[in-house]
């Protein structure tokens, strides 16, 4: 499995990264503690991955994950909309047993506080 960006949102990621004339960089994906239902999702523009990243090609987007996320957002689908109204970037996670009404945060049963990672890098 992997991470995955719709067609929506790897426009949306471009149209960030040329707008912010960074078109050679990627889009880090993690995941953090806190939000209604226990962690919340984290993205952010960077110009290539860390020591130990999976690394994934959505359509010419460098997708980053540091290996203790990846263990919650194996098979995560982000998508792009740009309706008015909850508009923005939605997370598909099939690891989710629960996810807040808007969607940025989830909760899996695990404690990611408890997991040590002791993976190699993966690229896809």
């Amino acid at each position: 499995m992997a991470i995955a960006l719709t067609d929506a949102a790897i426009r949306e990621v471009r149209r960030i990264l040329d707008s912010q004339q960074k078109s050679s960089w990627g889009l880090r994906v993690g995941i953090t503690d806190g939000g209604c239902s226990g962690m919340s999702y984290v993205m952010d523009i960077e110009d290539g991955p860390k020591s130990g990243d999976h690394v994934f090609d959505c359509g010419g987007i460098r997708v980053f994950c540091d290996p203790k996320s990846y263990l919650f957002l194996n098979g995560l689908v982000i998508d792009f909309s740009s309706a008015l109204l909850n508009g923005g970037f939605k997370f598909t996670n099939p690891n989710a047993l629960r996810t807040c009404s808007c969607g940025t945060s989830f909760s899996t049963g695990k404690n990611p506080a408890a997991i040590e990672t002791t993976q190699t890098s993966c690229r896809s």
